[in-house]
């Protein structure tokens, strides 16, 4: 079956090439799917182009986009086990994850029905003058380009096209190229919920080719990318030549900070869920841990134990607790780290290997991996691994956990853990991330903002300023008793 979708048809790549989908919990190719021309990229984008231009889906009553989106929502729910499926054959983690991404994608869905419902055309500004009005209207940016990670390919993807179709835009959706599978499910599913042929559009293929033509192209308006740093800076140089608005989320490098008088049970319960969920690649993990001296050694000790009892496993296995990475080449590049860490001087506590079992030979694991007596300008502790490895640094006053939550170049999220409430607060706000939790980790509802400080990205999802982004903001004025002005003689 044709996994391209331009102009409302769905369309075999124009010159067979294909793709294979390899599911990482096995090594077993699951897909072929097609893979776009430079043509068929191009002729995406000019049918996104007509359906702005040329339609009236622009223009549509946002009552009538609302319902779109949450028959979406309805839909996902209908087939929700058979995403998930998708997913984690995109992926390799665990069913148990993949599911509770797919309720949230729904949830994102109906979230931007009700926000875009509820949301007033236009804001009137008081002009001082009785014979003017001044309204501030919002209007869709126009074409936009979403392309969507490896990590949580739908769940991502969601939070771009769910926001831009309330918006009224149109749509040029790029999934990555490993993990297309729920990508395709999803434009289905908006075909089948009624979008208008050209509205929506999917192609496939490689980021450095086809996610580059779209940031190039004059005729799209904005693009938004959730990938790496490198990705993200391509784009830029490509979205600068025509000046397109750009929305970018880059991963991070996040603080978990665990002081003395937290409890202790809970903040090392958590500390492993934020290390280890989809085995650790995910762009807000709590990769650093950073524990006050008084409980370091012993927090150390039981991290390193427990880290060493999590069941690794197949996807689709129900008793796997964290599953394969992506692929054999993102595993050496995880193992070229771990090799580095041991050769500048940390210590390695648990981990640091591929795991032994007989049945996980076939897919892409590795061990969860815990570094302690790590010192700050380390690789490991400066860079993204992007995989299952959690460094411990070690502080003494509260001053010294903010300059080592805060000395990264990245900025996505970051977590504090005490019993103080005044310290809670007084953390959280000098923490220079998107997102700081307190006494939690890796919680988000569609309704707050994400989005990152410094290197971690441009602009911000979910909330309403997720929606925002996709919006052009037009001042009118109306002068209702229009005379002369007089200004020059004559």
């Amino acid at each position: 079956m044709p996994s391209l979708f331009i102009d409302g048809q769905w369309v075999a790549s124009g010159d067979g090439t294909c793709s294979p989908v390899v599911n990482p919990s096995d090594g077993t190719v699951v897909a072929e799917v097609d893979v776009a021309t430079d043509a068929q990229v191009q002729a995406a984008i000019a049918a996104a182009r007509r359906a702005f231009d040329s339609t009236n889906w622009p223009r549509t009553p946002v009552t009538e986009r609302a319902t779109l989106l949450a028959r979406v929502a309805d839909l996902i729910d209908r087939d929700l086990e058979t995403l998930a499926v998708d997913e984690t054959q995109n992926t390799g983690k665990a069913m148990r994850e993949s599911r509770w991404d797919m309720a949230d994608v729904a949830k994102v869905f109906r979230y931007y029905a009700r926000l875009a419902g509820d949301e007033a055309d236009a804001r009137s500004v008081d002009t001082g003058n009785p014979d003017a009005t001044s309204r501030i209207v919002q209007e869709p940016v126009g074409v936009c380009a979403l392309i969507a990670p490896w990590n949580y390919p739908l769940l991502q993807l969601s939070w771009k096209i769910a926001p831009a179709l309330a918006a009224g835009n149109t749509a040029v959706m790029k999934p990555a190229q490993v993990t297309p599978l729920s990508a395709i499910h999803l434009t289905r599913l908006l075909e089948e919920a009624g979008t208008p042929a050209g509205v929506v559009n999917l192609v496939l293929g490689p980021g450095e080719r086809v996610g580059q033509a779209l940031a190039d192209s004059p005729d799209v308006d904005l693009i938004s990318l959730t990938g790496g740093i490198e990705a993200g800076r391509q784009l830029l140089r490509g979205a600068a030549v025509n000046i397109k608005r750009v929305a970018l989320e880059l991963g991070g490098k996040s603080p978990n900070i665990v002081f003395a008088d937290a409890d202790f049970e809970t903040a090392l319960d958590n500390a492993l869920t934020a290390a280890f969920v989809h085995s650790g690649q995910v762009c807000s993990a709590g990769c650093r841990a950073i524990v006050q001296d008084d409980i370091y050694d012993r927090f150390v000790e039981e991290i390193g134990r427990r880290a060493d009892l999590i069941r690794l496993g197949h996807g689709s296995d129900d008793a796997t607790e964290a599953g394969a990475l992506i692929s054999a080449e993102h595993r050496d590049k995880v193992e070229r780290y771990v090799r580095g860490a041991i050769d500048e001087g940390a210590r390695l506590v648990a981990g640091g290997r591929r795991p032994d079992d007989a049945h996980l030979q076939g897919g892409f694991y590795y061990r969860p991996t815990v570094f302690a007596d790590v010192r700050r300008e380390m690789r490991i502790v400066r860079e993204e691994v992007f995989g299952p490895v959690l460094t411990i640094e070690r502080f003494s006053t509260e001053e010294e956990a903010i300059e080592l939550g805060n000395d990264t170049t990245y900025g996505l999220a970051g977590a504090v853990w005490t019993a103080d409430p005044a310290r809670a607060e007084r953390v959280a706000r000098r923490l220079r991330h998107g997102t700081v939790w307190i006494n939690d980790y890796n919680t988000y509802i569609p309704e707050a903002e994400w989005g990152g400080f410094k290197q971690s990205g441009i602009g911000r999802e979910l909330g309403p300023s997720g929606l925002d982004e996709y919006r052009e903001a037009k001042h009118i004025w109306e002068n209702t008793a229009p005379a002369p002005t007089g200004w020059f003689g004559g």
